[in-house]
């Protein structure tokens, strides 16, 4: 029997990196297809991952990728949006778009989806909204669709607990935009998970899963707690809504973009699982507390030191 195909979109990702490394782990080949090859080179030690230069909003370069697997996730997605928002509608609507027709021209059945938390047609956000419109197409097209819906996902190369340690490092202090925001972040290893079991599942065919982890945080309490980890005494602030606008009107034309407008639209909806959501496939999410800090530290003083030590340990 051969051995199952997935081509997996948005592999070189963040998110990406966990899903291929569960599917490969499991011995299934992970076509990866990236505009740049060099920021999937950690692909490239898994033995059953093919990592691929390939521009996959082309629409013929999408159907030879696709053509001849068992599968395709989709992953592809962006937080900022470009002029008028076409980085939204290119990369989620536009791209599911295509998906849907390269796999019904080539015969592809299974897709699995990466969508958002509360991502729908009457969201506040453009990017609540594309996610909204794309996964809409996706459950629609009459194809083998599994849908994930996660609130804001953490691990070591997140750009979210990163960020704010990033900038506890860099400032004396911290002021927070959107604090009262709520979330209640999901581990990307167990969003991974839930990937891979899906692939393996017939029942999870036309479901729409929401993933958050065990507890609700404010946006606030989230800096605290990457302060807190870190070591370093730093006052945390939180912004009410006039200077949230100021700040995320200033980093929205820096550099890398932290945040922008839009994002202050999404946050006005909560990123929380109903009370009554359970992760699917008896996968008990991991809490923040435990998994966090095993990176967190790594980047405090004590924590760099230790590492030098061990090296130097090991050196010997």
């Amino acid at each position: 029997m051969p051995t199952p195909i997935i081509t997996l979109l948005g592999g070189s990702g963040f998110v990406g990196r966990y899903v291929s490394a569960a599917l490969a782990a499991r011995g299934l080949r992970v076509r990866v297809p990236t505009r740049n090859r060099d920021r999937a080179k950690h692909l490239t030690m898994l033995p059953t991952a093919e990592v691929v230069a390939a521009d996959v909003h082309n629409p013929a370069t999408l159907k030879r990728l696709i053509e001849g697997c068992d599968a395709v996730i989709n992953l592809v997605g962006v937080l900022h949006g470009g002029r008028g928002n076409t980085s939204f509608k290119n990369a989620h609507v536009g791209l599911a778009s295509k998906v849907v027709a390269a796999c019904r021209e080539t015969g592809v059945k299974r897709v699995l989806h990466m969508s958002a938390l509360h991502a729908s047609a009457e969201a506040p956000s453009e990017y609540l909204r594309s996610k909204g419109e794309a996964q809409a197409i996706v459950r629609n097209s009459g194809l083998d669709v599994t849908v994930f819906r996660p609130s804001v996902m953490f691990g070591r190369e997140d750009n979210f607990l990163n960020m704010f340690a990033n900038l506890a490092k860099a400032f004396p202090f911290l002021i927070v935009p959107a604090a009262h925001a709520r979330f209640q972040p999901v581990f990307v290893n167990d969003v991974a998970r839930a990937f891979d079991e899906a692939l393996q599942r017939r029942d999870s065919i036309g479901q729409a899963y929401d993933l958050c982890g065990p507890k609700v945080y404010t946006l606030q309490q989230l800096a605290e707690f990457v302060v807190h980890t870190l070591g370093p005494k730093r006052a945390v602030f939180g912004a009410d809504d006039t200077l949230t606008s100021i700040m995320a009107f200033a980093m929205e034309c820096l550099p890398g973009k932290m945040m922008s407008m839009d994002n202050v639209r999404s946050m006005k909806i909560d990123s929380v699982c109903a009370s009554h959501c359970q992760f699917p496939f008896g996968i008990t999410p991991q809490a923040l507390e435990a998994a966090a800090p095993a990176w967190l530290a790594q980047r405090s003083p004590r924590g760099r030191y230790a590492q030098l030590r061990d090296r130097t340990h090991t050196q010997g």
